[in-house]
This record gives C-alpha cells, structure tokens and sequence, in this order.
C-alpha cells in the first residue's frame, strides 16, 4: 500500500469512518457487532464488514494457518512468523478491500485490527510494541480506526465462554497468563487513547452490552454530522 495514498485518505474529509471492535476471545464480539450495524443501518449510513485476520482471499488463508484450522500447515509457527503473518495479511487487507472502501466513502466496520496484534503478540507473545510499530508504520502509515469498540470480560469469564462456543483454536488454547497479558496490554491501549478506544463492560447481560455498544455507535455519528 502506497503510503501516500494513506496519508491521502486521512486527510480526506469525504471518506468513509473506519470502526473497530476488540475484545479477548469470548469477550462477544461476534454478538456485539450486530448492535455497530444495526445503528449505521437506522442512519442509512453505506458500509462493508469484514474480518482480520481475513477478509481477502489470501488473508483468509493465513488465517486458518495462524488459528491452526488449514489442514496444510499444522507445525509450529514462531513468534516473529505470526506476527509478520498478520501484517501480511493485513497489507492485503487494506489494499484490496479497506482502503478503497473508505475512499469511496464507506464506512468499513471490522472485527480486529492493529489493536489486537499489540494485544496478542505485544502482550501475550512479549514482544513489546518497538516492533509492531515499525510494522504498523510500514504497513498502513497514519490510518488507524476513528472507533473502536473493546469488549472487556475477566480472562476466566471469556474461558469458559469462548470454550463453550466451539473447537478452541491456537490463541484459544493458550494458558491463562497468556491471556491475562492479552487483556491487561487491551486495557492498556484504552488508557492510553481514550479518544478513540471505547471501554464496554461485556460482562453485562448481552442486551445491557448491546445498548452500551449501539449508544456508543449512535455518539459517534452525532459527533460527525
């Protein structure tokens, strides 16, 4: 992705929004997204969805290697692997589906993003964040989501909800420490750019979670038009 079509586009006051959602696994963002679209729906505002790692077809190929589900690959993966897999990803992700989407003036609404590399390889690999910056940098420049929303549950409340949902991939079988360092590095990035990265308590009732998502989704809008 050329980096000045990246600064480009920030600066474009006709793109679409970039909207994020986060959250450890069984923080329920698969349930919670629905609550982001239903609200652009009510405003007419156009948009796409879409999924990281994923949402091309070479990205959906490194997905099942990093989640362990392509029946191709099923050895190891070194730290540095995964994380360059999930920038690669993500390169063809906003090359071919993001980026053109928010120059069109569509919203994009995704499921991960940059936050959850400095979540799970920052925080629960230990690989700080020097690194993934520079990659970050090098990959998208100065595009980051306008939102993002962060479901937050305590790590055993996400356990044993993720582990009733269905067969546990690579992160999922991941030991407690690891994915207590998972959410504190989240936490972290809330603290930091309250702006932008909105706290919910998902260990609310679904549609408690739900509203704060959707009041949340219906704030930004008001502030933009």
């Amino acid at each position: 992705m050329n980096l000045q079509r990246l600064e480009s586009l920030v600066k474009d006051s006709d793109r679409g929004y970039f909207i994020t959602i986060e959250g450890q696994d069984g923080a329920g963002k698969s349930s919670n997204i629905e609550a982001i679209l239903n609200v652009l729906k009510k405003h007419d505002i156009n948009f796409v969805t879409t999924r990281e790692p994923g949402g091309t077809e070479l990205g959906e190929v490194l997905r099942g290697v990093l989640l362990g589900s392509n029946s191709t690959y099923t050895g190891s993966i070194s730290d540095m692997s995964e994380l360059l897999l999930v920038f690669a990803a993500r390169a063809q992700h906003l090359d071919q589906v993001i980026v053109p989407a928010l120059e069109q003036g569509t919203w994009v609404v995704c499921d991960r993003f940059t936050d959850a590399t400095f979540a799970y390889q920052g925080g629960g690999r230990n690989m700080g964040s020097e690194t993934i910056e520079r990659l970050q940098e090098l990959v998208q420049g100065p595009l980051k989501p306008d939102m993002t929303v962060l479901l937050d549950v305590p790590v055993q409340v996400g356990e044993d909800r993720a582990g009733a949902r269905s067969k546990p991939d690579r992160f999922e079988l991941e030991n407690i420490e690891f994915k207590q360092k998972v959410r504190d590095a989240y936490l972290k990035l809330a603290n930091d750019e309250p702006n932008r990265v909105k706290l919910v308590n998902a260990n609310n009732d679904l549609e408690t979670v739900q509203g704060d998502v959707a009041q949340l989704t219906h704030q930004f809008i008001a502030d933009r038009t």
